[in-house]
Formats: C-alpha cells, structure tokens, sequence
C-alpha cells in the first residue's frame, strides 16, 4: 500500500515516520523549506503535488486553527482536500486527522473531493477520521503506545483503515461507530481539558483572595480516590485553546448558546492579563516606580519543554505589562527567537540583562525548574521578587530564609 500524509508538523511528521516502518510512504507539505530539512530519513518527502498521484491511502494531518474572532479556520484544511482531489483515483481512501467539528469530514470535505475530483463519494473512493492525540514533548504517550480511535463511512473502508493503524499502534484500535463519532470524541478530549482547567484557575483567583496557595490545596484535595487532578495555568497552544471553539461553532449552527464552554474560555484566555494586574498591582505595594520597573520573563512557548510558540499565553502576560510602560526581557532557549519575532514582535534575549524587579517564571522548561532560588536572587536589584505561574518553588520558597516576595496561581 502506498500511503500519503499531508502536512508534517507536529502531527504528521511523527505519523508519517512511524507508518514508513510498515508501508511506503510519501509526506507532503507546502513549505518546500521544511522538505529540505527532513529529507534524510525512509520517507519520501516533498512539495510537489504530483509525487502523490502513486498513493492510494490519504492522510490528511494539517492544522485547524481559530482566527482572530474565535471562529474555525478551515484554510488549510480545504487546501489539502483540493490537492488531494486533484491527484484522486476509483478506489482510494481518505482520513483525516486534523480536528474538527462534527459532521465537517463528510458534509464539507467529501463534497469538495468529490467536485475537484469528479468521483463519486461512497462508490468511487472513501473516506474516514481518525483524530490524533499527539502530545508534543511527551515520550510517554506515542503514537505507539496510545489507542487509536478509527472510523469510515462504511464498514469496509473501516476495517481496512483499522488495518493500517494496526500495524504502527500497539495500544490497540477502536471502532467509532461513525465518523460524526469520532470527530465529536476529539473534540470533547480537550474540551474536558479546558473545562477543568478554567475550573482550576477561578480557583486561583478565588483563594489567592484568601491568601492561601491553590497548588498547596490541590496537594490535599487529591488523596482523595476520585478527584480529578488539574491545575491552573495559561493555556494555549493548539489543541485545548482551540477545539472548544470548534464545538461551540457548531453548537451555535444548531441555535444553541454552550454556557459552561465559553464561560471555561473566557476564563483561560484572560488568564495572561490577570497575571500581568498582579505583577504590576505587587510592584505597586512595593512602591516600585512602574515606569522604572524591569521584568525578566522566562519562557513563551505554550508550555513546558517544547518550542511550539502557537497560541502562547504568555505574549498576552507580556502585553499587559507592557501596557503599563514596564521594560520587560523575554529569554526562552527553546523557542525559534526569528519565529517569535515575526509572530508577536516580541525579541528574545540570548541571556538576561540583571537587575530585574520582578521575574516571571511563565513556563516550566526543565532548566528554569532547576535553578536554584539564589541565582534567581542574583537577577534582581534587591530582594527576590518572583511570580512563579505553575507554583514549581512554593515548596523550597518556605525554606529560603532571605527577605523575599513569592506568588503563584
């Protein structure tokens, strides 16, 4: 069998090199740039169209994003459905990875194949979904290692989909019983995620009201059998700050207002500005001169050990502390520094420049988890000051006997 992935980022990439062990296979992408770049391996990468044409098995991996109202971004996706509609034969099959709503693979997507291709859905080719749940940075869970949820329009095309996973997945596949199924079970994946999350975060506000650590009470609260263990935190990225909106896109086509959905949303996509009043709000009380006041942020990307800066929460911390004229440095060696200028306008140092007022530890990469809090005193003008986003020192913070501010959500 020859299988064709399209798109080779963080998904298909691993996908592709993973189904190359078993089939021949052929990865497409625009970006010819990329291409140059992955071109040793089994895999027969490119960016010309007409080296698909020999595939028969079509998978389409590329990203579905919101745009600047929240609303689904099908771009790409339509993109890569015209490409392979144009290179479309009796018998092929197409699934698609990429998330969704559900009902879009079959009232959008074939459709679309069918009028490029001039085939007939169901008869001369089919298709299926299968969502991924690709975790980026994560060596744990694999695409070997996790479950793979298959569906097709047919029970045919099903099991031959199911076959082809079979080979690479060692967790096992299950059999959506339709595709509308498994395209709402992606959805809902992450939605949980950010449900929960939100839930976690109003807590944060909530207690530190209180003046007691959120992180300290979720150490207690989890002894329990069955309590759900999230924390708060920003959340971007590509998959929980973005499917939620997938499904309230639908909800709304069908008249109806998702209440607990978007309220989740609202809360994780304020959470950067929240962070931002308090630092300020802090350096106020310590009557530090905000137009004088430096700020050190560690990280960008949208979460720990990995460069992906899409989505970042954090841009929206930095913005608002730079709305209130404050001079911030933003240092974050995994993060592409051409990349995140380009995306945010926002310049990443190769090193601090001490002294800071404040640091920001906004994301958790191993290295900034391992400093030790007297080289994160070295960095400030006088006494450390230090807002701690994922709480990683309120432990070792009790026993650093020097005269010290610390926060954490």
């Amino acid at each position: 069998m020859q299988i064709a992935v399209l798109g080779l980022g963080y998904v298909g990439l691993p996908l592709a090199l993973s189904l190359a062990k078993k089939f021949s296979v052929t990865g497409f992408d625009i970006n010819s740039n990329r291409i140059d770049k992955l071109k040793d391996s089994s895999v027969v990468f490119t960016s010309n169209k007409d080296d698909l044409r020999k595939a028969s098995f079509y998978i389409i991996a590329v990203p579905t994003p919101v745009n600047e109202y929240n609303q689904p971004d099908l771009n790409a996706l339509f993109s890569a459905t015209r490409i392979v509609g144009s290179v479309l034969k009796k018998g092929d099959i197409v699934v698609y990875e990429s998330t969704v709503y559900p009902g879009c693979t079959e009232d959008e997507c074939a459709p679309l194949l069918e009028e490029i291709s001039g085939l007939k859905y169901g008869e001369d080719f089919k298709v299926g979904y299968s969502p991924e749940r690709i975790n980026p940075g994560d060596k744990v869970h694999t695409i070997e290692t996790v479950c793979k949820v298959v569906s097709g329009c047919d029970d045919e095309v099903l099991e031959k989909i199911a076959s082809v996973y079979e080979a690479i997945v060692d967790a096992g596949i299950y059999r959506a019983p339709s595709i509308k199924i498994a395209e709402a079970a992606k959805i809902i994946e992450n939605t949980q995620r950010d449900v929960n999350i939100a839930f976690m975060n109003e807590l944060s506000i909530i207690f530190g009201r209180m003046g007691i650590n959120t992180y300290d009470v979720l150490e207690a609260a989890k002894t329990k059998w069955n309590f759900l263990h999230f924390g708060p935190g920003l959340v971007g990225g590509h998959c929980i700050g973005v499917d939620p909106y997938y499904l309230v896109h639908k909800a709304e086509e069908l008249k109806y207002h998702p209440q607990i959905i978007n309220a989740g949303r609202f809360i994780n996509d304020s959470m950067g500005g929240y962070v931002g009043k308090k630092i300020v709000k802090n350096l106020i009380a310590e009557k530090i001169k905000i137009y004088e006041a430096r700020v050190l942020v560690q990280g960008i990307t949208f979460k720990e050990n990995v460069d992906d800066i899409r989505n970042s929460k954090v841009v929206d911390l930095i913005k608002e502390l730079r709305d209130y004229n404050i001079d911030v440095d933003v240092i974050d060696e995994m993060a592409d520094a051409k990349e995140t200028e380009a995306t945010y306008g926002i310049t990443l140092l190769k090193k601090p420049r001490p002294p800071y007022d404040a640091i920001v530890l906004a994301v958790a990469h191993d290295k900034y988890s391992k400093q030790k809090l007297s080289e994160l005193k070295e960095l400030c003008k006088n006494k450390l000051f230090l807002f701690d986003i994922k709480g990683v020192f309120r432990k070792d913070i009790k026993h650093f006997t020097e005269n010290n501010f610390y926060w954490s959500l």
